[in-house]
Parts: C-alpha cells; sequence; structure tokens
C-alpha cells in the first residue's frame, strides 16, 4: 500500500510517477496540469524556479474537512527547507529573504479561474532586508504594495477596488500615468496607504508572519476550487468538481527589477489563426500579473529580441524544445530577472476552433502527430463554431462607407457577432438567460469574477488589454468572437454608456464585432452561412476522419438545394426527406386541401393526378443532387388536418359573416368548418397519421411512390445513379407493413416496366413507437432498412410531450439531477437506448443485412453519435449544417472504442 503523500519536491516526479501507478495523466491529476507541468520541465533541463506542490488529493481533503490532512502543513515546511537550500535563502529571513508565489493548478487547463498570490514572505522586515540585498528600494516597494493588494483581494476577500481606488487617486497627485512613474519614496508610502486600506476594511493589520502568509493563501487556492467563476468554467468545459486542486509553492523571480528584467506570456503558434509563428507580448520591469491582467500596454513578443537578445534566443529555443516534447502547442509564462530567463509554466495553449484545426493538420504534416491523433485534437463543438456565421466583405464594406465603424483593436477571437451591448457580467447573464437577449459584454479589461456573462454573451469588447489578456484567453476557449484593446473607445460602466468619436452607445443598443479583423460596429450588421469549401484545413481534417470513422454521415434534406448543401458539407446520402413539406407550397395547398375535402375516392385520385408533377419534379432535384448516393424518402406522415385552414381562424370568420349577414361563400366556409371538425382528434399525434394513414387512404402514399419511381427512372435514362428508399412512417406492427408495402412495391415495379428501366431500391420503416422495437424481429420481415424516429420515440417512451416538457419541467429536472441531459438533445441509453439497441439485434437476426440509421435531431448529437456507433448502426443523418460535426464526432467514436481510450478533451 502507497503511503499517502501530500507533498513532492520539484525533483520529486519519479516518485509521483510512481505514487500513481506509473500514469502521466495520474500524475496530472495528482500534481495539477501546472506541477506537472513545472516538474517535467526540471526534468527536461528548463530553467525553473525551485517549487513544491502540495496535491490536489489534499485540495480534496480540505474541501471535505475544511482543514488541512494531518501532516500536511510540516510536509511543506520540509519541502520549504529543500526550496531554501535549492535557492540560497531563507524564508523569513530578513537577512536573506526567500520570497514565494502560491500559484493554483488543476489537472485541467483553468485559466484566470482560481487564485494566485504572489511575493509572499515580505513583510515590513524583509522588506529592509531585500532592499539591503538589492539596492532597490523601488523593486521592494513596488513587490510589497502588489503581495497587500494581492493577498488582500485574493486571501482576505477585499473588493479590488478599495485599493484601485488608493491607486488612481496616488497617481493623480503625483502627475504619474502609469504605475513605472512612481518613484520609490512613492512606493514606499503607498505601502503605508495599503496597509491602511486593510486596517479599514477588516480590522486588524495586514498580517506580517510568512507561514501565515503562506498558510492562509494555501487555503485561498484551495477555497478557489469552489468560487463561483470556477464553477461556471468547470459547468461550461464538462471538467468534474472532484478532481480539486493543486498549490504551486514557487521561488519568486522577479520582473520587476529593473529594464534589465521583465515577464511575458507566449504561444509557440498563433492561438488565433494557427500560424506557425511565436505569438506572445511581455512587458519591461513587470510582474506577471500585468501582462495576463491587460492594465498595461504590451509588447510584441519579438520586441524582446531587441532589448533582451541573449534571454530571448535562450527563450526561442526552449519554447521550440517544449513544443516537440509535448507535440502541441505550447502556452508559456517566463519572468527575466536581471537578464537571466525563468520558465514559470507550460500548458497546451487554448485556441480558437480555427487554430486548433489547423495547428492539428500542419502538426499531422509536420510529423509531430499522426492522423488519428490530428482528428481527436479537435472537437466537434469545435468544427460546429467554424460553421457559424460570419459578416461578409461586402456587409464590412458597406458598414465602414457609411459610418458606422465604432472602434478597432485586437481581433483577439474570431468570428462574427451581433447583439445588445451591456456593462457587467451580472446584467448580461440575466439578459441572456432571463430575457434571451442577444448580448455583447463590454468592459474596460475582464477578470475571473467575470467569466459568467463572457459564456452568456455572444461576444466581447475591452478597452483595454492584449492578445493574451484575461478576455482573449477566454473567448478564444470558447469560441466566442472577442475583440481587445479598443482604446479608442471610452467605456464608462458606471453610467452603462460607451463612445467613441463623438458617438455615445448606451446600455441595450445594438452593436456589431467582428473577432477576426477586430473590428466594432454601430447596429445590427447581416450575418452570413459560412462557406465550407474555402476551409481547406477542415476539408482536410474532415477527409481523415471519414476514413477512420465507421458510421456513414447522411443529412435530412427536403428541397434540391439542402441536399446540394449536404452533399457539400460531406453528406454522404439522404436520410430523411419529408415529403409533406412538399405539400405546404403556395402553388399545391389548395389541391392538397381539394384531396383531403375529397367525397369520392375518383375525386381524391383526380387532385393527387395534380399533385404527381410536382412530388417527381422534386424528387428528380434530390436524385439529381445526390447522384450515386442513397436518398431515403418518408412517404406522408402528419394528420391531415395540418393541411388545413386554422379552425378558429374560420370559425370566427363564420362568425362574423353571421353577424354582418353575409351570404356570399357562407355556405363553404361553414361545410369546409364542418370537414375541419370532423378531423378533430383528441390526440392527433398519436391518431391518424403516418401508416395508419397510408392505410386508411391509400391512394396518397400510392401517388408518393409513383412519383418517387418515375423520378428515379427519368434521373436513370440521364446517367444519374439513383438509390431510392421508400420509408414507411410510424409502424406499430408487422401486420401493418404486410396490408401496404406489398401494394407500394407493386406500383414500383410496374413504373419500372413502364419506363424499360431498373434500379436497385429498398422500402423500409422508421422505428419511432416503443412497440416497434420490441418487436423489430417481425417488422424485419418486410422492412429492409430501419431508421429510428428519435423525436417521436423519446416522447413515447418517457410520456413527455416535447413542447410542453421542454418549456415547463424538463429544465428543472436537468438542474435538480432527476434526468442527466434533456432526452431530446442526447440519447437516453438506459431507456430509448436499450429499445433501440434490441431493435438492431432482434432485426439483423431476422435479416443479418438489416440497413439502420437514425434520423431524429440526435443525429447530428456527438454523445448520440458514439451511442449509435456502439450499436452497430450504418449511419447517422442530421441537418446538413450539422454534418461536418457529424463526420468528426463518428471518428472520435471509432476512434474511442477501438482502442478504449478517451479523446482529448
Amino acid at each position: 500500500m502507497v503511503t499517502k503523500k501530500w507533498v513532492f519536491l520539484f525533483n520529486e516526479l519519479d516518485q509521483a510517477d510512481k505514487y500513481v501507478g506509473g500514469s502521466w495523466d495520474g500524475v496530472r491529476g495528482l500534481l495539477g496540469g501546472k506541477g506537472a507541468n513545472l516538474a517535467e520541465m526540471t526534468r527536461i533541463g528548463c530553467p525553473v524556479p525551485p517549487f513544491f506542490t502540495v496535491t490536489t488529493e489534499a485540495c480534496n481533503y480540505y474541501s471535505a474537512h475544511n482543514e488541512f490532512p494531518g501532516g500536511m502543513w510540516d510536509e511543506m515546511l520540509a519541502a520549504l527547507a529543500q526550496v531554501e537550500t535549492a535557492s540560497g535563502k531563507k524564508f523569513g529571513d530578513p537577512k536573506n529573504p526567500l520570497l514565494v508565489s502560491c500559484r493554483s493548478g488543476a489537472k485541467f487547463s483553468m485559466p484566470g479561474m482560481m487564485d494566485t498570490v504572489l511575493n509572499i514572505g515580505l513583510n515590513d522586515e524583509t522588506a529592509k532586508g531585500m532592499v539591503a540585498l538589492t539596492n532597490n528600494e523601488r523593486f521592494v516597494y513596488d513587490s510589497y504594495r502588489r503581495l497587500i493588494q494581492m493577498f488582500g483581494s485574493v486571501v482576505l476577500g477585499m473588493p479590488d477596488k478599495a485599493f484601485e481606488e488608493v491607486l488612481d487617486s496616488f497617481k493623480a497627485g503625483k502627475g504619474a500615468k502609469m504605475d513605472t512613474d512612481l518613484s520609490a519614496a512613492d512606493l514606499k508610502d503607498l505601502v503605508v496607504k495599503y496597509k491602511g486600506v486593510v486596517k479599514k476594511h477588516l480590522g486588524h493589520d495586514f498580517p506580517q508572519d510568512p507561514f501565515d502568509q503562506m498558510r492562509l493563501a494555501t487555503v485561498a487556492v484551495f477555497g478557489s476550487w469552489m468560487g463561483k467563476r470556477a464553477i461556471d468554467y468547470r459547468r461550461a468545459t464538462n471538467i468534474p468538481d472532484d478532481l480539486g486542486t493543486a498549490v504551486n509553492i514557487v521561488t519568486m523571480v522577479f520582473g520587476n527589477m529593473g529594464w534589465d528584467s521583465g515577464t511575458g506570456v507566449a504561444f509557440t503558434r498563433n492561438p488565433s489563426t494557427g500560424e506557425k509563428k511565436l505569438y506572445g507580448e511581455y512587458l519591461l520591469n513587470a510582474q506577471g500579473e500585468d501582462v495576463v491582467a491587460g492594465i498595461r500596454n504590451t509588447d510584441p513578443i519579438d520586441r524582446m529580441g531587441e532589448k533582451l537578445p541573449e534571454a530571448y534566443k535562450q527563450f526561442l529555443e526552449i519554447v521550440d524544445k517544449l513544443e516537440k516534447h509535448y507535440n502541441n502547442m505550447q502556452d508559456v509564462e517566463f519572468t527575466i530577472e536581471r537578464g537571466r530567463l525563468w520558465m514559470l509554466q507550460t500548458c497546451d495553449g487554448k485556441r480558437t476552433a480555427r487554430a486548433e484545426i489547423k495547428i492539428a493538420v500542419d502538426m499531422a504534416n509536420e510529423g509531430l502527430i499522426d492522423k488519428e491523433k490530428a482528428v481527436t485534437r479537435v472537437t466537434p463543438a469545435q468544427v460546429d463554431t467554424m460553421l457559424h456565421p460570419q459578416f461578409n466583405d461586402k456587409t464590412m464594406k458597406e458598414a465602414r462607407s457609411a459610418n458606422r465603424l465604432f472602434g478597432k483593436g485586437v481581433n483577439a477571437s474570431p468570428g462574427a457577432a451581433v447583439g445588445q451591448a451591456y456593462f457587467d457580467a451580472d446584467t448580461a447573464e440575466k439578459m441572456a438567460k432571463e430575457h434571451k437577449l442577444d448580448v455583447i459584454m463590454v468592459r474596460p479589461f475582464t477578470k475571473p469574477d467575470d467569466v459568467h456573462g463572457m459564456l452568456a454573451a455572444k461576444g466581447i469588447v475591452t478597452s483595454e488589454g492584449g492578445a493574451t489578456s484575461h478576455a482573449a484567453v477566454v473567448a478564444r476557449q470558447f469560441g466566442v468572437p472577442c475583440v481587445v484593446g479598443a482604446s479608442a473607445i471610452r467605456i464608462d460602466v458606471d453610467k452603462r454608456q460607451m463612445a467613441a468619436g463623438g458617438v455615445v452607445v448606451k446600455e441595450g443598443d445594438w452593436i456589431s464585432l467582428d473577432g477576426t479583423t477586430g473590428e466594432v460596429f454601430i447596429g445590427k450588421l447581416d450575418l452570413t452561412v459560412a462557406d465550407i469549401e474555402q476551409q481547406t484545413d477542415l476539408l482536410t481534417l474532415l477527409t481523415w476522419a471519414d476514413k477512420i470513422a465507421r458510421l456513414q454521415v447522411w443529412a435530412n434534406s427536403d428541397y434540391p438545394k439542402d441536399a446540394r448543401r449536404a452533399r457539400a458539407y460531406g453528406a454522404k446520402g439522404i436520410g430523411l426527406c419529408r415529403t409533406e413539406h412538399m405539400f405546404f407550397e403556395t402553388e399545391r395547398l389548395p389541391i392538397v386541401q381539394r384531396m383531403i375535402l375529397a367525397e369520392t375516392i375518383e375525386e381524391r385520385v383526380a387532385a393527387l393526378d395534380e399533385l404527381l408533377p410536382y412530388q417527381r419534379a422534386d424528387f428528380d432535384g434530390l436524385f439529381e443532387a445526390m447522384d450515386g448516393y442513397p436518398v431515403i424518402i418518408r412517404l406522408i406522415d402528419p394528420p391531415l388536418h395540418e393541411f388545413m385552414p386554422d379552425e378558429e381562424k374560420l370559425f370566427e370568420e363564420v362568425i362574423i359573416m353571421r353577424v354582418k349577414g353575409e351570404t356570399k361563400g357562407l355556405a363553404e366556409k361553414e361545410k369546409l368548418l364542418a370537414s375541419i371538425r370532423s378531423m378533430h382528434e383528441s390526440n392527433p399525434m398519436m391518431g391518424l397519421r403516418g401508416v395508419r394513414l397510408s392505410i386508411y387512404m391509400p391512394q396518397i402514399v400510392e401517388m408518393q411512390v409513383r412519383g418517387i419511381f418515375e423520378a428515379a427512372a427519368d434521373c436513370t435514362k440521364r446517367g444519374i445513379k439513383v438509390h431510392p428508399e421508400v420509408m414507411i412512417p410510424l409502424t406499430g406492427t408487422y401486420k401493418e407493413l404486410e396490408w401496404i408495402q406489398p401494394r407500394l412495391i407493386k406500383i414500383a415495379k410496374k413504373v419500372m416496366e413502364e419506363k424499360g428501366i431498373s434500379f436497385p431500391y429498398k422500402f423500409g420503416t422508421m422505428i419511432e413507437i416503443p412497440r416497434a422495437a420490441v418487436t423489430a424481429g417481425e417488422i424485419a420481415k418486410s422492412a429492409e432498412f430501419f431508421s429510428f424516429g428519435t423525436n417521436d420515440l423519446t416522447q413515447m417512451t418517457f410520456g413527455y410531450s416535447r413542447d410542453d416538457a421542454e418549456r415547463n419541467f424538463l429544465v428543472k429536472y436537468v438542474e435538480e439531477g432527476i434526468l442527466p441531459r434533456n432526452p431530446f438533445q442526447t440519447i437516453d441509453r438506459d431507456g430509448v437506448g436499450k429499445l433501440m439497441r434490441m431493435a438492431v439485434e432482434d432485426g439483423r437476426k431476422t435479416r443479418p443485412s438489416l440497413e439502420v440509421g437514425i434520423c431524429g435531431e440526435h443525429g447530428g448529437d456527438p454523445d448520440s453519435i458514439e451511442f449509435c456507433h456502439i450499436i452497430g448502426q450504418n449511419y447517422v443523418s442530421c441537418s446538413p449544417f450539422r454534418v461536418p460535426v457529424a463526420r468528426l464526432a463518428a471518428a472520435h467514436a471509432a476512434i474511442k472504442h477501438s482502442k478504449g481510450l478517451e479523446v482529448d478533451k
């Protein structure tokens, strides 16, 4: 049995590896991503300050018991002694003080969501010792005032504003624009003022004992794991709550010791575009929080070579080494202290969907990863983001020429967004969630506490900060279009407005932003559908995915234009064509109504004969668009009353005519009203529809089948390869198919005989009634294919009316954990899924060649696609716009279940 160990030193990576049983994933779970990567950088020879890590297990213990686990503090003190030896300094020693930072670090990177405290160990006495050692009073008191402010807000729970107001007032009194304009004496005075702020707000002095500082900071970092912003972030990224965060106690190195010192953040590739070029920012004479907070204007990372050439050269060598070591784009933090480079962090960098795809494809082509790994790197959600609407060039040009350009900043996260401006996170979230508004969140700069508003917003605009600021990093990760550092825009949060160029935008006003160009516009700009054919990296990745996937991806399309789009998006067939949609066309609906109201079969057939050319043309266009691919056409499904005029409206017209004494046309309206009322059903979705309607009124589907096969024959004569598959909906018993299907097959054969041509075809059914799933073995005697209509199957299995459930109680069911997810969005594997599995297995016992697919809305949901893979379906069918997402999800499912592995988060 492994002895419980709460703390690991920087050189104990091998011990941590053994502790978790030899798994790098386990090491990251124990030490957190930051701690594990610091230890790994140390192991491969990167310059990392001495440190130790308190494990995530200790965090979870603290969360459960509200106290440190037994022995943890003693292990921390023992590890601190080792850090003292390695650094040549002593914690709390006034003559040669060691200062440390206390940094969070969960298994999965959560940028800015949890807490960090720098300069721990500074107090009145050690500050004097630091001055004597460095002969740099300004640096020491700059570090001291930072500690008080950070410790006050992070550990002691004070509002940032309490310190910011004092700083702003102090700078104004000194005529200083930037913090760096303050002198050593100024900063010394500011330390006194900051200590007064603590005393005023809390009633006690700022803690002077370095060990108390370290202990309280550790408690704060543990506590931040369950803070609101961290929880919101985990909900958005599906990170479990039970992972906990590690705490890293790291020797401080200082970027604020003068103009030969600095700090920065960089990505080994561009996190917005994926370009293979170092991307980042740095500041001279600053500490790391200055860069990520966006409170000072930074310089591009490549300019560091002009100011600190030796350190920059070493930095380039290290980041190249790290990218090749981890085989992924890295996000690194570093500090240069008096010309000496120190690495403070490396992790897989957050990036936009566009960048993720380009980097994955490029790295596969460079030989750093294989194609399978490239496919797993990209999530279905990122592919979905790539297909979100954009502003086209014409729209942008017109907006600029009309003087609607409001401001321009850094293009931090690509994509277009249109919404109403709101100036704080709480209001943005409320307006988006409660009032269902499209929101653009506007802030001078964002902080981790703003994350809930950022996640609710369609887009983000800040007037401060750069490409590695908090707003930029979070927006890129979640695919939210973002413009930062739009300095010409003056944002007044208190007045709830912003202004630029004499134009004022108030809260609630519409604005549009383009995160690709960095532009912000007044009013609403029109959005256009993204063109997948121009996204070559995405097309390459999806081609690789198709070769990996076992499931094919088809599309639900009712019209040729939709079929052409589906094919352009990579669909390998049409899984659902809803023929009733074609009946609603303006010129056809009167004929459909006349057919429904016909009093004799002859009248009905006459009306259907008028509809036949329309249907034949519809199917002809579909077959042509899908040349070579199968097309499943569902025969009429909804109840007939849906094609008739609204009963209540017609009744009102009749009453008004009666009251006014109008007789012309009244009899016809009264007769129509009586006919509609005669069709009334208490529960029409479970009434005369689908196969039941086909048996009751077979002439409709006989016309449809004739139209399908005449169109298929005509296309075949033109050299188009057709594969029609006729789907009979709503089967509940095999007797229904035995009654209707032979009649329809007879028509199909007759048409091919008349046309003197033949082609392959199938007849099958839609499994959307639980009884059909249970008796699938019998149904498969007639049906050559099954297509699961999971929308109705879910309704009937749960006994929920979808519209009523989603409007009334379903959200609460999910929130309260009664249901794990909305079953109309993701297949309920335990109930609906069991029926589906049974149907597939029993159906194939009867007919081994049975083709099985899904055409409900679940066909575009990655989790549902995985389940379809598991139960051995042949294809999934979804909206044309979801086809690329489904193609990638099908490949992920194949990879995961061929190796028993989880794909990347």
